[in-house]
């Protein structure tokens, strides 16, 4: 898997540029530029979705009489903006082929993504109701499946593999070896999601030291994001859409079940949801290490520099 950033230049490029693209291609500036582009255009999608200024009232998303068309087609733009800024930034500025993102196998690597992500977290949910901590009450509503779907449960996941996976582990593997990468990457996932309303210092804790390397763990195993994706997208979906879960402590959500999950903090995630949970921890943990042995035994990972020089 080559994830070095490849630094030939066109020679036809005007020698005004070329200072410009050797500062772009510079590993640190180019994780602090697609970050930030990546980010930005997330954020203007989530103030065109929640605008208070032609949304009914106040954080309702903008719906017309069809349901989701409005949210759905700003999903989609969005994803598409995000796709067009990564993919033009590495043709024009690092001079590479995508293949994280490569296309044959999109389908079946995003479908082993999500039918993991929703194995994954009904394992949780599972061992919760063994120990009597999580409950089914009966059926909340078959319309949240499908009703206010794609921030959280779509964009959301995808924008942050982009990120953090696509970004920040990439160019760290690149620079540091995957060890380095898996951590410095995963350190930071966690820290961003700390503003999170409802998150504790254990469930940014466990998304640092878990979940991060949860997902990245799929992407170390193939060089592509699908995987990564489908999970991260399916166990948001799953949390919330399914058993009315809080998503990284924020707000509970109508999903497909009603349900209580009661009992102590360590077991339950308190305000931070399953993922702040004892049990949500040793069902990723368990994941990320049969993962993380696969990459190994493909000779997947990416040596240290000292490892190389050694």
């Amino acid at each position: 898997m080559n994830t070095q950033i490849e630094s030939k230049t066109d020679p036809r490029t005007d020698s005004r540029i070329r200072p410009l693209l050797r500062i772009l291609r510079n590993p640190l500036v180019s994780i602090l530029v697609l970050y930030n582009l990546l980010l930005y255009l997330q954020g203007s999608g989530y103030v065109f979705m929640f605008s208070n200024d032609v949304a009914s009232a106040p954080g309702t998303p903008l719906l017309l009489p069809s349901g989701q068309l409005v949210p759905l087609v700003t999903g989609v733009f969005i994803i598409a903006s995000l796709l067009i800024v990564y993919l033009s930034y590495a043709y024009f500025v690092e001079r590479r082929s995508v293949s994280e993102l490569a296309l044959p196998p999109l389908g079946r690597e995003l479908g082993i993504g999500l039918l993991l992500g929703f194995g994954l977290f009904t394992t949780c949910v599972l061992i919760a109701m063994a120990f009597g901590l999580f409950r089914i009450e009966g059926i909340a509503g078959w319309q949240n499946l499908v009703t206010g779907v794609t921030w959280v449960t779509v964009i959301t996941p995808f924008t942050e593999e982009l990120v953090f996976r696509g970004v920040w582990f990439r160019i760290l593997e690149g620079v540091f070896g995957s060890w380095v990468a898996l951590v410095l990457s995963s350190l930071w996932f966690g820290y961003v999601h700390s503003g999170n309303a409802g998150e504790t210092f254990v469930g940014v804790a466990a998304i640092a030291i878990v979940f991060g390397p949860m997902l990245a763990a799929p992407y170390m195993v193939t060089g592509r994001l699908w995987i990564s994706i489908g999970i991260h997208i399916a166990w948001n979906y799953t949390m919330g859409k399914v058993y009315s879960g809080a998503v990284s402590g924020g707000e509970q959500m109508q999903g497909l079940f009603k349900t209580t999950f009661q009992g102590p903090d360590l077991l339950t995630g308190g305000s931070a949801g399953m993922e702040g949970s004892l049990i949500a921890v040793l069902v990723a943990t368990t994941f990320t290490v049969v993962m993380l042995v696969l990459a190994v035994r493909r000779g997947s990972i990416v040596p240290s520099p000292w490892q190389r020089n050694a």
